[in-house]
């Protein structure tokens, strides 16, 4: 077996739009093609030895042990591997269920497709997987321990902390959408002009500096004591002289700690000795030469949590310890208490399970204890110095029983520090009385406060303490978003999405666009390229100037990483026609409509799908929608569009030489097609086609009028400024070119359409084919320029995808010579010499009509041959 890709979907996808986060492995099965399950000798009893929990597996069978009955009965290997990548993920943590498994249309080759949490351990599971049906067919031996324990740490490597994910999986149930903006906690909120960051439990409300003030643990101190808050008495140190000046100050029992440490890094609790003490000041000063000493508060250790300056929660909090049975020794007593179901690795679980480490050896070496010392019954021996719920420690929620008095102290501490989000530490004999009367102390206060004790408590109540950090970030039920308006189709998708941005822009929006020749911000080319994948729609939705997002989507992006966005609120599909089929496992136009339909399918309820009446796919997609559905056609008479209208709907449609909407049974007429630059008084009918998407779209929003539509539709001229690449005229002396991009038999027809409505007595192509498409695709482009042109120069893609030039040549003059074979063709592979030929040779009076490669430069070189004959002619 062979794996020969594997895509990380990311987003609604081809596969599943509920589902966002697929790993898609393309597999080559070799000769296992040939041997399905049921003839490999033995393969059901040591697939069952090693993963006895896949009995759990319903598959289609839709019951416990399904699959097992898929392999007795013969299923193929992707089927196989699909199961044990889900099941690898369940056994380390990460219970995920979603599988697919589909021929890819090549014998022996499928996709294999499952979900995953972290898409590093996701990856991980599809190699892993391959590896253990292998071993498991060859009757090898394989560790399945070792690739548990890799996931887990993959797992913890790369996924949100508990504090951070519990905020965003609240805000994601209140319809927020989140975008991760590096591999570690930082985390955006909401899109465009209204989101919010957050760092861990640090908001982009958390002033800068109250953090600072936080993390000196000194200057806390000074301004709780000046506010009459209990703290410590201490002093800040550097050197071992300065510690016995406080130890003669203030006796023991001392803690050293860090001035800027957190999580009890470099902290020392109960020192009663000078060696002690001397031990923590080195301890403490590899975190930074100013430490400070303090006296050591006796009682227990509680973490309050303020939100938005309002007590939330409280929390005891226990070091990890065990409790001595007069029998066993401390390492049995800890390998005992790591058997506790609720403890697991790293974060997995509610509890963290107990290691041994330096700080352990030091608290055993203290009291003379090793591993193997068996406590008395009863005795609690203390395995970390610092309460930490990462470091094996446990946490009792005592919300219920903290005094008005301890509430109003630590809702006036937040406000003194000036943290929104802030954790307090407070060593006292319990919360039930005043802190200023019981003899207890304020130890810290905490940015960046950890939430896992309060979300997952080892005993009593669970606390949503996300809640009012979403709250705070997003008052009101403010869902954080902007609106989206995503375009799809096979041609048209740039000028509607083009046209769209102008219409918004012009009704005072601040706009992010993404076409085909790049990203836009509010009209500032941001990138260039091809830019209709998620890559780009993220860079949009991420700007903080933004608030209207219009996205081209093409079906590259869905295929390869799926959709940036979960929801949008107006999806347009323009039309969908033969182009890029063959690529990308999709085989058929029928298939392509899938694939277009990943996108009205994303539309919240209360949006719209505008889809094209006139294209029989299209209109195919409004089937299982649940959005509202807008038509558009270049014929009012469809009788789609008449049933639809008759029920109510909206429309848009060409009509007695209008561009109108239609409401019901009331017909709003917009602008009449010879008043709209874009459609060239008429000619162009594809770009009729293009403005009806566009004006039913923006009709649907309530703050822009039909006055904002008209205006835009007036001012929108096409040129190589405002549609690049798109019926771009370059008039010279003698002729006149014409550039587009249509690069399909689909856009050259429409193309061609309108040359031949204009006044032209000689009508020659400029035609190429792209290297990655079908044969008859690309003959296809020969016999429709040879329909439609006088003469015909072939040349040649930059990026030949994959074809020599000499291939792409040949299937292009045979399309010709099937329709023409005296037409005059010639052939000038290279685009700027194509260019320089025409320049030089041009025929008075004749529209040269190219079909553009890379837009951009295209029209850099027409631009140098206008200044050329500009200066050339005195100008």
């Amino acid at each position: 077996m062979e794996i020969l890709e594997i895509k990380v979907l990311r987003g609604p996808n081809y596969w599943s739009v509920r589902r966002p986060k697929l790993i898609q492995m393309k597999l080559d099965l070799g000769e296992l093609e040939n041997r399905p399950t049921n003839t490999i000798p033995g393969f059901r009893a040591r697939l069952e030895t090693l993963f006895p929990s896949l009995y759990e597996h319903r598959c289609s069978e839709g019951h416990a042990g399904g699959f097992f009955k898929r392999v007795d009965e013969g299923t193929w290997m992707g089927h196989v591997i699909e199961h044990i990548a889900l099941e690898l993920q369940t056994l380390s943590g990460m219970d995920t269920g979603f599988g697919r498994t589909r021929g890819t249309g090549e014998k022996g080759i499928y996709y294999v497709v499952f979900s995953y949490m972290e898409e590093d351990a996701g990856v991980y599971a599809a190699r892993a997987a391959v590896r253990i049906a292998a071993a498991l067919v060859a009757e090898a031996s394989h560790s399945l321990d070792e690739d548990i324990q890799k996931l887990r740490e993959i797992r913890e490597d790369t996924r949100l902390g508990p504090s951070t994910g519990c905020i965003v999986a609240e805000a994601e149930k209140r319809g927020i959408p989140f975008i991760r903006l590096n591999r570690h906690s930082l985390v955006q909120l909401g899109y465009g002009i209204h989101q919010k960051r957050i760092r861990a439990t640090i908001a982009s409300t958390t002033g800068n500096i109250a953090v600072d003030i936080a993390c000196d643990k000194e200057e806390t101190k000074n301004l709780l004591e000046a506010a009459e808050i209990p703290v410590p008495r201490g002093t800040v140190i550097r050197s071992e002289e300065g510690l016995k000046e406080a130890v003669q100050k203030y006796g023991y029992p001392l803690v050293i700690k860090p001035i800027d440490g957190n999580h009890g890094k470099g902290n020392t609790t109960n020192i009663t000795s000078w060696q002690q003490a001397v031990t923590a000041l080195q301890a403490a000063q590899q975190y930074g030469r100013s430490v400070i000493v303090e006296k050591f508060i006796t009682g227990f250790d509680f973490r309050i949590l303020v939100i938005n300056y309002k007590f939330i929660c409280a929390a005891l909090r226990t070091p990890a310890s065990v409790k001595g049975d007069g029998v066993h020794s401390i390492q049995w007593l800890i390998d005992e208490t790591n058997k506790d179901p609720r403890r697991g690795y790293g974060h997995e679980k509610v509890l963290t399970q107990i290691t041994i480490d330096q700080f352990t050896q030091k608290m055993l070496d203290e009291k003379n204890y090793t591993l193997d010392t068996i406590p008395e019954k009863d005795e609690l021996v203390l395995l970390k110095p610092t309460a930490n719920l990462s470091t094996g420690g446990t946490s009792t929620d005592v919300t219920d029983e903290v005094h008005p008095a301890n509430i109003f102290m630590c809702e006036r501490i937040a406000r003194i520090i000036g943290l929104d989000i802030c954790g307090i530490d407070i060593m006292a004999s319990d919360l039930r009385t005043p802190v200023t009367e019981n003899g207890g102390a304020i130890l810290e206060v905490n940015a960046a406060p950890g939430f896992r004790m309060h979300i997952e408590p080892s005993e009593g109540l669970p606390r949503n303490v996300a809640e009012p950090v979403v709250d705070m970030l997003f008052p009101k039920g403010s869902a954080g978003r902007i609106p989206i308006i995503a375009v799809t189709g096979t041609n048209g998708k740039t000028t509607t999405t083009r046209l769209l941005a102008h219409i918004a822009k012009g009704a005072g929006k601040k706009v992010g666009y993404t076409t085909s020749d790049g990203v836009y911000i509010q009209n500032q080319l941001m990138m260039k390229g091809d830019c209709t994948g998620p890559v780009s729609s993220n860079f949009v939705l991420k700007d903080p100037t933004v608030d209207f997002a219009v996205l081209e989507v093409a079906r590259g992006g869905i295929l390869k990483s799926g959709l940036a966005f979960r929801h949008c609120e107006i999806a347009i599909v323009t039309n969908v026609a033969a182009d890029h089929i063959g690529l990308g496992g999709i085989n058929s136009v029928e298939q392509m409509a899938r694939v277009k339909a990943v996108v009205p399918e994303t539309v919240f309820p209360h949006g719209y799908a505008v889809l094209n009446a006139d294209d029989d796919l299209v209109y195919a997609m409004r089937d299982g929608l649940d959005c509202n559905i807008a038509l558009f056609s270049m014929n009012e008479n469809n009788p789609r569009i008449r049933e639809h209208c008759a029920a109510g709907g909206l429309s848009a449609v060409f009509e007695n030489g209008y561009v109108s909407i239609l409401k019901g049974n009331w017909k709003i007429r917009v602008m009449s097609v010879k008043d709209i630059p874009l459609t060239y008084e008429g000619k162009a009918v594809h770009n009729i086609n293009n403005c009806l998407p566009a004006v039913i779209a923006s009709y649907l929003f309530r703050d822009i009028s039909i006055e904002d539509i008209r205006s835009a539709l007036h001012s929108f001229v096409p040129s190589a400024a405002q549609t690049p690449g798109r019926l771009n005229f370059f008039h010279f002396k003698n002729f006149t070119i014409l550039a587009d991009f249509a690069h399909n038999p689909h856009g050259l027809q429409l193309l061609c359409d309108f040359v031949g409505k204009l006044d032209y007595r000689t009508r020659i192509g400029v035609i190429s084919g792209t290297g990655d498409r079908r044969d008859e695709d690309i003959r296809e482009l020969g016999a429709i320029s040879a329909r439609h042109f006088d003469e015909i120069i072939i040349r040649c893609d930059k990026n030949l995808r994959g074809r020599t030039a000499e291939a792409i040549i040949a299937l292009l003059e045979e399309g010709i010579r099937f329709v023409n074979p005296s037409l005059p063709t010639s052939v000038i592979a290279d685009e700027n010499a194509a260019l320089e030929h025409i320049y030089a040779n041009a025929k008075p009076g004749a529209l040269y009509t190219i079909m553009c490669d890379v837009v951009s430069g295209a029209l850099d070189k027409l631009r140098e041959l206008k200044e050329r004959e500009e200066k050339a002619s005195g100008h």
